[in-house]
């Protein structure tokens, strides 16, 4: 498109540093957006901010469970531009990987707090400084196919996200008076290094076992595509959207896998 859709807008994404969180940032600056990369993997938040200019991005360390560091955070997006329209709040761990006759529960603790109430901390400070200032703003959080749907995920994975959907219908219920949106987007299996660590694969071998399980065919999810979808949510194109949660899947939360196609 012709048009920047982001013109003149700042942006703060956590989670920024790699993966969707990085190919958001390349993507929201390229449509004209200042954007604050926040991340605790401090060596690659300065790179991607090398990557692409002082001038349209810059670092902060945030690690989201320190609701600290995330009111900091917005303070200094506040410093450094002035304004504060779209909140991509991304940051998130897959957790421990064990069944739940086995679970850590020490690793669920630490999984909620990162994927749910660091998010929680995210939107209450962002939201504040967009209903003080009377920004019609838009916050967006990364969810994911197993908010939607058991065994797609580990168990605090899945909890998580099934609690982080909750909490954006429930935020959308009351900043919608402020005029402020806020949505999710639900990706299928991407091969991010998160997910490449979590387990131990290389990003071909993450992108195989998705294409085989998907029910799209002929198309490999890439995290573009999902930051593709967070430009939409956080453009003026979705101006009456809100309390959605945007499925990039595919069609696969919607399909019955037990049955092959007709």
């Amino acid at each position: 498109m012709s048009k920047r859709r982001l013109e003149g807008k700042v942006a703060l994404i956590t989670g920024a540093a790699s993966g969707i969180g990085e190919e958001a940032v390349r993507l929201f600056t390229e449509n004209g957006a200042f954007v604050v990369v926040a991340d605790v993997q401090d060596e690659l938040g300065h790179q991607v901010v090398a990557s692409i200019g002082p001038e349209r991005a810059s670092y902060h360390h945030c690690d989201v469970r320190d609701e600290k560091q995330v009111e900091e955070t917005v303070n200094y997006t506040l410093e450094k531009y002035g304004s504060l329209d779209v909140l991509f709040s991304n940051a998130g761990i897959i957790g421990p990987l064990t069944g739940i006759l086995d679970l850590d529960i020490d690793g669920l603790d630490n999984t909620m707090a990162t994927n749910v109430r660091g998010v929680a901390a995210t939107i209450k400070h962002a939201a504040r400084v967009m209903v003080a200032r009377n920004i019609r703003g838009s916050i967006i959080c990364t969810t994911s196919a197993a908010a939607s749907l058991g065994g797609t995920g580990p168990h605090a994975y899945t909890a998580s996200k099934h609690a982080l959907v909750g909490l954006v219908k429930s935020a959308c219920g009351e900043l919608g008076a402020y005029g402020i949106r806020v949505n999710s987007i639900s990706p299928f299996g991407v091969a991010t290094p998160l997910s490449c660590r979590a387990y131990n694969l290389e990003p071909s071998q993450v992108e195989s076992n998705s294409c085989a399980l998907a029910n799209l065919k002929g198309i490999v999810l890439k995290a573009r595509h999902v930051a593709e979808a967070a430009l939409f949510l956080a453009s003026d194109e979705s101006a009456y959207i809100s309390g959605h949660n945007l499925a990039v899947d595919g069609g696969f939360t919607v399909v019955n896998h037990s049955f092959s196609a007709i």
